[in-house]
């Protein structure tokens, strides 16, 4: 229900604006003067302040700064006995919703307090919903509590809060994207954009219209202007994965803008000003890139202010376990399945494993192993056959046994008949009541 406060010193007044109002349907409070407005706008959780322009202790125009200071999200609405432009336009530039004159209130403040209503709903949910993503991308997300991981974060941490450019290090897959998004969720760029691009998915030109944008007739198609990503992610962050892929003429224009904060558009002569925070990422030894004249020694030395080198999977093992089962809960809420458990035998696999394609790797194997369980524990059967065999050296024989060669076969026809066992012992060529038996036998 939205809650509206009145601030009038007439009681008659308040009293009986109350009562229509609270006939709509809204929960309404009441006030004497500002004080006590502001005491009780403290102590409740109000939507729409109507407020007298003369009070006991102050203009009710000077109030709507110290409400909007103070409760940015409520909206106010200003009575007065004698309307006149000059107080309106200071009311309208405090912040007031509207400003209207006691007569016409009768048919004006009804229509006024669902329009008021309606902002301040739609500006919660936007709040609400820039909390849930700032969240979602916070460093406290970042799984894992090993000690390069933690160093890593650190890092990130305390070159967050400054406009610094960042370089992001380490093998694809091991998490660049994360830590570019909760760098910038952690600035004072957060309510503005993060925008992303992978620069090896495009050619140069291509490559170039992304990021830069084009004038109208600068080729056959561009019939309008169009903004590029620079301009997208004004006052914002642009992350530019993979840049070392990136071509020689294309790193000239992102020098450019990191040392002038213009670029100009494809077909443009007049240059175009940006405010943007650049942190970039690569999975390339760039030194190595300047050796071979395929990268830019001044752009390295820009872009690289601040490196942070992200740790292989490999190389933080102690993390497997924790990602394995946030992976295996997130993919079973996506399929609709109930929670999952781990069973040791398969963290141990998980853990032994090289993941030379790191996070994305290991996401896409537990993914897998979600589709594949007809039971609420993942075991070594749901991964794939290669690395089931990790762990042969320290099996018992009877792993080679023929029951145990049945037990997994059955189970793997089962988890591809979505657990029709009719449909599975059709598949087996085998009697229903002989699968069943087979259940039975191997607990499956």
């Amino acid at each position: 229900m939205i809650k509206v406060l009145i601030i009038d010193d007439e009681e008659k007044l308040r009293t009986l604006l109350s009562k229509i109002i609270a006939l709509e349907g809204f929960e309404v409070f009441q006030a004497s003067d500002i004080k006590t407005g502001l005491k009780k706008l403290e102590q409740l959780d109000i939507d729409v302040v109507i407020c007298d322009v003369k009070l006991p202790d102050g203009s009710g125009i000077e109030a709507v700064k110290l409400v909007k200071d103070r409760f940015p999200l409520v909206e106010v609405v200003l009575l007065t006995a004698y309307g006149n432009i000059p107080d309106g336009v200071q009311a309208i530039k405090n912040g007031a919703f509207d400003y209207i004159t006691k007569g016409d209130d009768n048919n004006k403040i009804i229509p006024l307090l669902y329009k008021a209503s309606e902002k301040v709903i739609l500006a919660k949910k936007v709040q609400r919903l820039e909390k849930q993503l700032g969240e979602r991308y916070s460093f406290a997300k970042i799984i894992g509590k090993s000690n390069l991981l933690f160093k890593a974060i650190e890092l990130a941490k305390k070159v967050a809060i400054t406009d610094t450019t960042v370089l992001l290090t380490g093998e694809t897959g091991t998490g660049k994207e994360v830590f570019a998004q909760a760098i910038h969720q952690a600035s004072d760029r957060a309510t503005q954009s993060f925008v992303a691009i992978n620069c090896s998915a495009f050619s140069k030109d291509l490559l170039e219209n992304e990021l830069f944008g084009h004038k109208a007739g600068s080729f056959t198609g561009a019939s309008k202007d169009q903004k590029g990503l620079f301009e997208e992610a004004h006052k914002g962050t642009i992350f530019l994965d993979e840049i070392g892929e990136m071509a020689l003429e294309l790193q000239a224009k992102i020098l450019r803008v990191l040392e002038t904060g213009e670029f100009l558009r494809v077909g443009d002569s007049k240059p175009t000003k940006v405010n943007v925070r650049i942190i970039a990422a690569t999975n390339r030894k760039l030194e190595e890139e300047i050796d071979k004249e395929h990268f830019r020694n001044d752009l390295f030395y820009r872009l690289s202010v601040f490196t942070i080198h992200l740790p292989a999977l490999r190389e933080r093992k102690e993390d497997i376990g924790a990602l394995a089962k946030y992976y295996a809960q997130f993919f079973a809420l996506k399929l609709k399945k109930k929670k999952l458990y781990l069973s040791d035998e398969y963290i141990a696999i998980l853990e032994s494993n090289e993941w030379r394609g790191n996070i994305r790797e290991l996401k896409n194997v537990i993914e897998r192993s979600v589709i594949l369980a007809v039971t609420d524990t993942l075991d070594v059967e749901t991964l794939p056959l290669d690395m089931q065999h990790i762990n042969l050296k320290t099996e018992s024989i009877s792993t080679y046994s023929l029951a145990h060669a049945e037990k997994l076969h059955i189970q793997k026809i089962l988890a591809h008949a979505n657990g029709n066992k009719a449909e599975a012992a059709r598949l087996l060529e085998i009697g229903i009541a002989t699968l069943y038996r087979k259940i039975e036998e191997y607990k499956l």
